[in-house]
């Protein structure tokens, strides 16, 4: 049996967020789109604070500094979310 394995790691080069879906473009041409619910910081977030990312690592993940976010690009390819904590 063969299995299929990574050269390299897929790094993100673009980041847009609407109010529904989260969406990353990675360097091998591929799109990533989940939705913002998985992430409540960004779902609660202004538009403003959801366009203020920056890459981290090259490009491994993403970071939101007025929101205290990370999010890798691994992550989100096996399918992560933020668990909500109970107040």
């Amino acid at each position: 049996m063969n299995t299929l394995t990574l050269e390299t790691e897929p790094l993100a080069i673009d980041v847009s967020v609407d109010d529904t879906t989260l969406h990353v473009s990675l360097d091998d041409g591929r799109g990533l789109s989940v939705p913002v619910a998985w992430f409540p910081r960004l779902r609660d977030a202004s538009q403003a604070h959801r366009a203020n990312w920056r890459l981290i690592g090259v490009g491994e993940g993403i970071h939101w500094e007025d929101l205290d976010e990370d999010i890798s690009v691994l992550g989100l390819l096996a399918g992560y979310r933020r668990q909500s904590r109970a107040a």
